[in-house]
């Protein structure tokens, strides 16, 4: 491998030549938008920790998923915001709830030429923000959430759901999720798990999103940020389930761990590029600090090149739209 026989700067001397000699690409079914609606507003609301980022109405919900399809975004994931709350999540499972509603109307508007995606949790619905029921003492009660959650999975589904995303890391989730759909009928809804999700001190932004009534942390049930091969267990345990993809949650700060996950998984694996590593970019950015679309098209593709199928990402419709224009 001498000098000058080699001379690797010959694939980079143009922009054809780098195009051409690319080992990784972005593609528009390759993103998936996240998208937030909340009951009761009459116009969409901006998320000040997410510049671009809104809590819909249905009308502008629609409209963002009819222009995801124009643009050929792979997916769009639904978050649900309600106006009233309790210890249990309840309005979770109203067939009018605001979640569902919203799958219902998504549904209505683009049929299925959108993957639409539910997420099945019930941090947005409870009165204390966990991600379950609380038993006497505080602590997440795993069981009895569960209960809750195939309920939930299956009012999603009714609902017009493809795709469901458990995100609660309750342990046997899937299980019971995929029994309840068995049951009721949805023998083709599918789960995308969220199988490897760490307690993140980048989900701050998220919180704004979805109005988070949280006191405390998650660490009882999300994962430790200084635990890797415990990654590699959860989603096992999601594939002996009946997981049919899992996910990896955040990406950027954990790419290794993507990267475990893809060397084994034998289903599509995606990472939720989330609010913090969004808000991130976008403060740096309008600080003049870096190139913005450079820097969010290097993120994705860095992900990509960690081994994800599919990206969950804010920027799912702009970066869509810049890779139709070129």
């Amino acid at each position: 491998m001498s000098f000058p026989n080699h001379r690797p700067r010959r694939l980079r001397t143009t922009p054809a030549m780098r195009r051409l000699t690319a080992e990784y690409r972005l593609a528009p079914a390759d993103l998936i938008l996240p998208a937030f609606i909340r009951e009761g507003l009459s116009e969409p609301s901006p998320i000040t920790s997410m510049p671009g980022v809104m809590q819909h109405t249905t009308d502008s919900l629609k409209r963002a998923a009819a222009e995801a399809v124009e643009l050929g975004v792979g997916g769009i994931m639904l978050f649900g915001v309600p106006a009233v709350r309790d210890a249990r999540g309840t309005a979770s499972l109203d067939p009018d709830g605001v979640l569902n509603k919203a799958i219902r109307d998504v549904r209505a508007e683009v049929g299925d030429d959108l993957v639409i995606m539910g997420d099945v949790c019930l941090d947005e619905f409870t009165d204390h923000g966990h991600c379950g029921v609380l038993d006497a003492d505080g602590y997440v009660d795993n069981d009895a959430t569960l209960e809750i959650y195939g309920q939930m999975a299956v009012a999603q589904a009714d609902a017009g759901a493809h795709v469901l995303g458990p995100s609660g890391m309750m342990d046997g989730q899937i299980a019971v999720i995929r029994q309840a759909l068995e049951e009721s009928g949805h023998k083709n809804t599918v789960i995308l798990a969220y199988a490897a999700k760490y307690a993140s001190a980048f989900y701050g932004p998220f919180r704004e999103a979805v109005d988070s009534q949280l006191k405390g942390d998650r660490r009882t049930y999300q994962m430790d940020a200084a635990n890797r091969r415990e990654a590699l267990l959860e989603v096992e345990l999601d594939l002996e389930e009946g997981a049919d993809m899992v996910m990896v949650k955040p990406a950027m700060s954990y790419l290794d761990i993507l990267a475990d996950v893809a060397a084994m998984s034998p289903v599509p694996v995606s990472a939720y590029q989330i609010s913090g590593e969004y808000a991130m970019i976008e403060a740096a950015a309008a600080n003049g600090w870096i190139d913005r679309r450079g820097a969010i098209t290097e993120s994705i593709l860095g992900i990509k090149r960690a081994g994800a199928n599919t990206v969950l990402t804010y920027w799912a419709s702009e970066v869509a739209g810049w890779l139709k224009d070129s």
